[in-house]
């Protein structure tokens, strides 16, 4: 039987769904209908799970958040959503409260110790006065009323380029369903699994309010798999999960790599890592010298997938595939169409690089939640245009260059920060970094770059900028150098390249 586990904590799949069933009673109670959105304001928990699954029993979308929006932020996604219900962990409440709309539910989860130990915050009990999501719940018999088609989950994409987009999906019809269902079973690798779910024991590293580690975590318990909540990550505790737990399969992104190799090798070799059978990373590109250092240390096991919130996973890639093809992404999955097209929507020739456009036969249509006029501009020759640049190779396997919300545009010259950044890696004395345009009167942009030295290490902005010389051209070098102690980041460990850029265009009409 599958069970989810946090900490000390376990929950069945069979109390898991009692759970769900009676928290469904209690949103329906408060008047959520087919249609309606959830606001699900956790970190990764229980009760995370119970949420989800109780809107969905209620045919409403249940909607994470991303809790470390300002309150201004949470503030829009309230309203832009009419979250008809919030549930939210006790310690996040204060920082939002002001914002929380004035006649909307507010069901709050008390912090367990195993999120408090991993943000270094004390464990947090539900307030006096406000109602605890776990003895609420438990006053409602399981939903016995109609069943509702579960519509899938409203996630809101990145705010980078102005306010977040909720991208909500139509139902889809049974025939896109079962090529959903065949994509993601490669996708994430249960597709030789089906027939003993039981098996799989996972590591949910990431945050569940991010589209891919929400979608994985609630299709390995949905599955009836044995699913590990890691609070927060940390590298060589995931190691502890795996040989403890004797892991199969993970979700990861190319930070947790960058983080992994970084261990000291006496740390690396400690832990059994034998019992994986099926890594697979995405939501950015993963440097080639990381991604061939970990298929050397674990083995042919580590896969990927590229895609969006928008289009599901287009294309994949094997560690075998990876390595014949060096850097790719993948290549188009069956039931997907991927194309790279300039700016008239002409598919380009293999190697040209190019917006990148894809859709799959098993997505159905979207729109943004209450923006439609975005949802249009998302679409281009039939596909839809996730935002990044890319090219094809001759065996159709897709590389990308950057975000096209990231490109520099210095002088008429298009410049990726992604290849900065991947050459600043290698430099002596670099942790990590980030590369972006700020404003400049002559070029229009200019290329800056923000580095966080290493421990120890002692860098100069002379230093990086001859560094940086000696590898490409002059007109991509940064113009400016700035370094950071530490840099802002999501809680995966991706790095908020927007609070870094912000700053430099405030007030101005360009981006931010």
């Amino acid at each position: 039987m599958g069970e989810i586990v946090s900490g000390e904590r376990r929950l069945s799949s069979e109390a898991l769904k009692d759970r769900a069933a009676r928290a469904a009673s209690g949103l329906a109670s408060l008047g959520v209908r087919p249609g309606d959105l959830i606001a699900i304001y956790l970190r990764n928990d229980l009760p995370f799970f119970e949420a989800s699954g109780a809107a969905s029993l209620l045919g409403a979308y249940p909607t994470p958040v991303n809790w470390h929006y300002a309150p201004a932020e949470a503030r829009y996604l309230f309203e832009n959503s009419g979250a008809r219900a919030i549930i939210i962990h006790a310690d996040l409440l204060e920082g939002v409260r002001e914002v929380l709309p004035k006649d909307t539910p507010v069901l709050v989860v008390a912090t367990p110790p195993e999120i408090a130990q991993a943000y270094g915050i004390d464990a947090a009990p539900v307030p006096p006065g406000m109602t605890d999501w776990s003895v609420w719940l438990e006053g409602f018999a399981p939903y016995d009323g109609p069943a509702a088609a579960a519509p899938g989950t409203i996630i809101y994409t990145s705010g980078t380029t102005g306010n977040p987009k909720g991208v909500r999906r139509n139902p889809p019809t049974p025939e896109q369903a079962a090529v959903s269902a065949g994509m993601l079973a490669r996708a994430f690798g249960f597709a030789d699994w089906l027939d003993r779910p039981a098996e799989i024991v996972t590591v949910v590293t990431g945050p569940m309010y991010h589209s891919a580690p929400n979608a994985y975590g609630m299709i390995m318990a949905g599955l009836g798999a044995r699913v590990i909540l890691e609070a927060r990550f940390d590298p060589e505790e995931l190691l502890a999960l795996i040989e403890t737990h004797r892991v199969t399969h993970i979700h990861m992104v190319p930070i947790m790599f960058s983080r992994l190799l970084k261990l000291p090798d006496e740390v690396r070799s400690r832990y059994d890592l034998s019992s994986l059978r099926f890594v697979v990373h995405a939501a950015a590109p993963c440097p080639a010298p990381i991604k061939r250092a970990m298929i050397e240390w674990w083995g042919p096991v580590i896969n990927e997938y590229y895609g969006a919130t928008e289009t599901g996973a287009v294309v994949f890639c094997s560690s075998e595939e990876w390595l014949a093809h060096p850097g790719t992404v993948g290549r188009a999955m069956p039931g997907a169409d991927v194309r790279v097209i300039d700016s008239e929507g002409n598919s380009l020739p293999t190697g040209e690089v190019g917006e990148v456009v894809a859709r799959t036969a098993g997505i159905a249509d979207f729109t943004y939640h209450g923006d439609d006029a975005k949802r249009a501009a998302s679409e281009k020759v039939g596909l839809i245009a996730p935002g990044d640049i890319g090219y094809l190779d001759s065996d159709g396997f897709l590389y990308l260059c950057d975000r096209a919300k990231d490109m520099i545009i210095s002088g008429g010259a298009n410049i990726y920060p992604a290849e900065i950044e991947a050459e600043l890696h290698k430099m002596p004395g670099v942790a990590d970094c980030g590369v972006f345009g700020i404003p400049d009167e002559e070029f229009g942009e200019a290329v800056c770059a923000v580095v966080q030295p290493s421990p120890g290490a002692e860098l100069t902005e002379g230093e990086v900028r001859a560094f940086l010389r000696e590898r490409m051209a002059g007109y991509k070098v940064p113009k400016r150098v700035d370094f950071h102690a530490e840099l802002p980041r999501e809680d995966s460990g991706k790095i908020f390249k927007r609070k870094l850029r912000e700053p430099f265009w405030e007030g101005l009409d360009r981006r931010i």
